[in-house]
């Protein structure tokens, strides 16, 4: 029973990957379009396949195609035996073919009860059941669907015509939502604080953001918990936008749903019930993809993807969303799927009259530049040059596209197209149809689960970076290590699975976005886009564009590496390069004697890098800090390697551990003042590191509790002026997901349920997450409430200044108009 007990558990959980990623991934990118010259525009365009409309036959297809020139409108159709679907099919029966090639009679009953679970002969039953589903024939379930995509009843986005917003400002829509969000937001701020509601002036209500780390479950679970704590604590409906990355998307996507129904303790409740089980367990996993409803509830989005984009590639990251809505968006008992949670801009319904805040989803491609190779002359002297390699490294970096449930937009193109409209493709900014006059449906959401939740599409160099842990003891680390660091240059551009794609929106626009786009990203018919935390594992960058204009940005941080990975710290570069004022700079775990040196240089890089350069650059020096953190951990010396000029080195360890040592709770504030020396240290502080007072709903400022030190009440009252400064900027407070005493056994760093990698989560396992992200919650409640007030006077303050200066400037014009009538 040994081999059963070891072998059994693996295939349960990776026999459905392997399956599938074998027969879908492999060939996923075998087809590809013929290409042909448009002599209007002289530029490449895919060569339009002819594809018979399943309800007409072809003469009458015929006869009322579009002209795509005089409707401006470009067209696009696929061959049925030789697109995207055709190689889908083929590879679903190979799967089938392979299955039933096994001569499971002949096997010894000993092999098959110790080395098989008892699924295992049910394999081939159910590849025969999706391979029939999947069968475009009349009566099929694949044809079923099919009809219903060319539905406008069913799906009204098809009629639609689809065109590129190229634009920084804010969609129309989110404008639109953010006035009605803050007649909700007054309301809910005053019960928060405990002011009569007729005293609070909505342009003194602070716009508050929230957002969560990636971590696959472990950020669903702990996210859904410290949002549900917000929730209860009246926070949460101040709030005016979320935004998520990686398992935080997940959270968001379930709460705007019929599953979570708008409430965290829902959906904590869903998720007792349904991640107990493996996302690829294959019994669970195929009885939803081969019976009804559920069958139709996950396959509709392959089926309308793969059949309507004529060149879809549907990789292993498609499967891996599949499996993961299967989970995830069916409720216990499975009857009661709702096609509505398939589709983001339905979560508009969510959002009328701004009653809950405005979800961001994120996503990431790398621009990885092609190293263009010299040619070899008679010395064999060639190749790709030392110029064209450090140009490659400096212009490689990750671009980030957010969705909302209105717009799928990406800030460095400056360019956005409706979220509707995802996954139909785009020419010259004009989204294509078929010959019916009809697009393709939106672009289903298991589909972005795959791309939100996509970390295992990482580079090699990610890679390494996540196993070098575990390795270091091995012999002969070191020279392996060496080597691998030399070739990094090169593992930083290998991804060893490919990420998923969706058609490209801004094919044939390199002529109207800005020049500093890269140039790679209008050659591809697709973009492949993964997850965001890639780049950075808080989604921060998105509440700081332009027209959201944020005053409080709360961060919860389920990431596995908070410590080592400085993900608020990369936010500086960022803030730099873009010209972001407010933003607290230096916030995070550093050292306080290291912030004038390795975090000060990440600054000056940044500033003077461009938006290519800036992200690598940032890292390169984060990394090197953290390499100097990890020395001095093993010598006990200085990590910035500063000599102790005064005062004993126990002294100066003690004030470090005082000033920067994070805890559950923290609070920094920026300045909208711009740095006048390049090396003088950033201007962040954080603020409120003594014991929090109790807050009074009916005093204006925090009033301190009686045993209050003198030393703390002026600490205190120090923090309040930053806060009530009149340069004060972004207040920043950042709850990092840490081992509390108050929850005994529980500890992210080292409870193994809680790996990124794991997808098993008990009703006990979740019930141990909510009490430690309740617990840390309540560790900062009081504080957060002390940053809510102190900006909201600050904003009514500055208000009443405004107010008081233009009183000021109509006297004097009107004094000036008609004279003093006094003299």
């Amino acid at each position: 029973m040994v081999g059963r007990l070891r072998l059994a558990p693996w295939l349960s959980h990776h026999a459905l990957p392997l399956l599938l990623g074998s027969s879908f991934a492999c060939g996923a990118f075998a087809y590809r379009k013929p290409i042909v010259n448009d002599s209007n525009n002289g530029k490449q365009w895919p060569k339009p396949l002819q594809l018979q409309s399943p309800n007409r036959p072809v003469e009458e297809a015929t006869s009322r195609t579009i002209d795509s020139r005089e409707n401006d409108v470009p067209l696009f159709e696929a061959d049925p035996d030789t697109g995207a679907w055709a190689s889908l099919s083929q590879r679903v029966a190979n799967a089938r073919a392979a299955l039933s090639a096994l001569k499971w009679s002949e096997m010894s009953d000993e092999f098959v009860e110790h080395f098989l679970p008892d699924w295992a002969m049910d394999l081939p039953a159910y590849f025969m059941k999706l391979q029939r589903e999947l069968e475009m024939a009349p009566g099929s379930l694949a044809d079923e669907i099919w009809q219903e995509a060319q539905d406008p009843l069913l799906n009204p986005e098809i009629a639609r015509r689809a065109r590129v917003r190229i634009s920084n400002d804010l969609c129309a829509e989110e404008k639109i939502f953010q006035q009605q969000r803050k007649r909700y937001t007054t309301r809910a701020l005053a019960r928060y604080l405990g002011i009569p509601e007729e005293e609070v002036n909505p342009e003194d209500v602070p716009t508050i953001s929230m957002c969560g780390s990636g971590g696959g479950l472990r950020a669903l679970v702990a996210g859904t918990s410290s949002y549900l704590s917000a929730q209860e604590a009246g926070l949460y409906d101040c709030v005016t936008y979320t935004a998520g990355v990686s398992g935080s998307c997940w959270l968001q996507a379930l709460y705007y749903s019929t599953v979570g129904k708008q409430e965290y303790g829902t959906l904590l409740d869903h998720l007792k019930r349904r991640i107990g089980t493996h996302i690829a367990y294959p019994p669970a996993a195929l009885g939803l993809l081969t019976a009804a409803p559920t069958n139709k509830f996950l396959l509709s989005g392959i089926v309308e993807k793969v059949k309507g984009d004529p060149t879809a590639q549907f990789g292993l990251v498609d499967v891996y969303g599949i499996l993961l809505a299967g989970r995830l968006l069916v409720p216990r008992g499975e009857l009661g799927v709702d096609s509505s949670n398939l589709k983001l801009s339905n979560q508009q319904a969510y959002l009328k009259n701004g009653a809950h805040p405005l979800p961001i989803y994120t996503a990431v491609r790398h621009e990885i530049p092609n190293e263009e190779k010299q040619p070899f002359d008679e010395e064999g002297q060639g190749g790709v040059s030392q110029a064209t390699k450090e140009k490659a490294k400096q212009e490689a970096w990750f671009q980030w596209f957010e969705s909302t449930p209105y717009e799928l937009f990406s800030e460095e193109l400056g360019a956005g197209i409706p979220s509707w409209s995802v996954g139909r493709p785009f020419h010259n900014g004009i989204g294509a149809v078929r010959d019916n006059g009809y697009s393709v449906p939106e672009l289903r959401i298991p589909f972005m689960f795959g791309i939100w939740g996509s970390a295992f599409c990482a580079t090699l160099s990610h890679y390494y970076k996540e196993i070098r842990p575990v390795v270091k003891g091995l012999v002969g680390f070191g020279g392996v290590n060496d080597l691998l660091e030399e070739k990094n240059d090169e593992l930083v551009k290998v991804h060893p699975i490919e990420p998923a794609a969706i058609p490209n929106y801004v094919l044939g626009l390199d002529d109207q976005l800005p020049a500093t786009a890269a140039k790679s990203i209008f050659k591809s018919d697709h973009l492949e886009l993964a997850d965001a935390g890639m780049s950075n594992n808080l989604p921060i960058y998105p509440l700081l564009r332009p027209g959201r204009d944020v005053d409080i940005l709360i961060a919860f941080d389920a990431s596995a590496d908070i410590k080592t990975e400085n993900w608020l710290s990369i936010v500086d570069g960022y803030a730099r390069q873009r010209g972001i004022k407010g933003w607290p700079l230096g916030a995070g775990w550093p050292k306080k004697d290291m912030l004038n040196g390795t975090s000060a240089k990440e600054l000056d890089i940044a500033e003077t890098a461009s938006s290519q350069q800036a992200a690598g650059k940032v890292a390169e020096a984060r990394e090197s800090r953290r390499e100097g953190v990890s020395k001095a951990a093993r010598t006990g010396g200085n990590p910035a390697g500063d000599d102790d000029e005064s005062g004993t080195s126990t002294d100066r360890s003690r004030d470090r551990d005082t000033d920067t040592e994070l805890t559950y709770c923290n609070v920094w504030v920026g300045t909208t003042l711009e740095r006048s020396i390049s090396h003088e240290p950033p201007p962040s502080k954080r603020l409120f590191t003594s014991p929090s007072p109790i807050l009074s709903s009916s005093c204006s400022f925090p009033p301190l509790s009686s045993s209050t030190t003198s030393s703390s009440s002026s600490k205190d009252e120090d923090d309040n002026f930053h806060l009530m400064s009149p340069n004060a900027g972004i207040a920043l407070i950042y709850f990092p997901f840490l081992p509390n005493p108050s929850v005994a056994g529980v500890d992210p760093n080292t409870s193994y349920f809680m790996s990124t990698w794991n997808f098993i989560y008990t009703a006990e396992d979740i019930e141990k997450v909510v009490s430690l992200a309740r617990a840390n919650f309540r560790e900062g409640e009081e504080k957060v409430k002390r940053v809510v007030r102190a900006v909201y006077e600050r904003k009514k303050r500055r208000r009443k200044e405004r107010e008081r200066r233009e009183l000021e400037r109509r006297w004097r014009k009107r004094w000036g108009r008609e004279g003093d009538h006094f003299q």
